[in-house]
């Protein structure tokens, strides 16, 4: 059990920091379940990101900076920045974190990354995010950018989680973009979000493999099955879903992309603790 207590910066605490890392400062925080929560920091003027990036974000832990990746869950074009994350009890970092409030600091680097991004996919008709638990954060980037709604005719994002109540922050999330004056006219033809448990009764309950195996993914969406002609897939997880939804794609004749590569589906690697 790690039991060192962080520093949590008040804001405008004097530290010193290297030259690639930001102090910004916590300007909410929300608690969604006990394992659950989002908050968001101020953006400096010079951070610059693509929708779907991470960025290792952290605190002082025993007078040492501790850092972990974390996809970026607002846009591009936010004057703040969104973070959706796990409570681990014993996790070196999200033990800690789960602790801040509205004006304390967080540490940021400087240099985002990923491969979760428009640019790394070849247009087609259909986009499939593919998301499970806090995996949902690059997307919820992802459907408040315009370009996602310019490159593809339909965008079909699956959130997958044990519980009913860990669903609650896609469905919030959803439903503003639909009203957003930004996105809200295309999100609202061409955005469908597709929820389901493996724990809790749920109308649609199973993993996303599974639902994706017997076709009942694309039979409730009245859709054919995954094709490389018209399919794009973008893929955000735990390891396990990662190996067994790209074995997916593969199977079904879909080839990997990569900013410097764009094809049919990518898969993010980063993870909090």
């Amino acid at each position: 059990m790690y039991t060192s207590d962080p520093i949590i910066m008040p804001k405008d605490a004097p530290v010193d920091l290297p030259a690639n890392v930001f102090a910004e400062t916590v300007t909410s925080v929300t608690h969604y379940t006990d394992t659950l929560f989002a908050f968001r920091i101020t953006r400096p003027a010079s951070f610059r990101f693509r929708s779907g990036e991470f960025v290792m974000i952290g605190l002082m832990i025993d007078g040492k900076p501790l850092f972990r990746a974390y996809s970026i869950a607002s846009p591009s074009w936010d004057e703040e920045i969104e973070f959706y994350s796990i409570k681990v009890p014993d996790g070196p970092l999200t033990s800690h974190l789960q602790n801040i409030e509205v004006g304390d600091q967080v540490l940021m680097r400087k240099k985002p990354t990923g491969t979760l991004v428009n640019d790394a996919l070849i247009g087609g008709k259909r986009l499939y995010m593919l998301s499970t638990g806090t995996g949902f954060a690059p997307f919820a980037s992802l459907i408040r950018e315009p370009e996602t709604y310019e490159k593809f005719d339909e965008v079909i994002l699956t959130h997958t989680c044990r519980d009913v109540a860990e669903l609650k922050y896609g469905i919030d999330l959803v439903e503003a973009v639909k009203q957003d004056e930004l996105v809200g006219e295309e999100a609202s033809k061409q955005l469908t979000l597709v929820t389901a448990t493996t724990r809790e009764e749920y109308p649609t309950m199973g993993r996303i493999t599974t639902r994706i195996e017997d076709g009942s993914l694309f039979d409730g969406l009245g859709v054919p099955r995954l094709n490389p002609e018209e399919d794009r897939v973008m893929i955000c997880g735990s390891m396990d879903m990662l190996k067994d939804c790209k074995a997916l794609c593969e199977s079904h004749g879909l080839t990997e992309g990569a900013n410097n590569n764009p094809a049919e589906f990518v898969v993010e690697r980063a993870f909090v603790d």
